[in-house]
This record gives structure tokens, sequence and C-alpha cells, in this order.
């Protein structure tokens, strides 16, 4: 029965530290997507200044 245990407390740790990765790793995407965002934004402003 011990070792029932033991294994569903490893499944759960585990379980615990995939989702905590994979949230950090959504948060740093939303970062990077913003980042490109503003990129495209400054690039654009930069061509209409050149076309004006």
């Amino acid at each position: 029965m011990k070792a029932n245990a033991t294994s569903s407390a490893v499944l759960k740790g585990l379980a615990l530290s995939a989702a905590a990765l994979l949230i950090a790793g959504l948060l740093a995407g939303c970062n990077t997507m913003a980042g490109i965002g503003q990129d495209v934004e400054e690039g654009g402003e930069a061509v209409q200044e050149a076309a004006s």
C-alpha cells in the first residue's frame, strides 16, 4: 500500500511541475508576442514617415 501512496505523490509532484513550466512558457510567450507587435508597429510608422 505504501508504494501506491508514494507513486501517487510523485505523480502529483510531476504534474504540478509540468503545469508550472507550461504557465511560465505561456507567460514568456506573451511577452515575446508583445515585443514583436511593437517592432512591427514601429516598422510601419517608419514606412509611413518615409512615404510622406
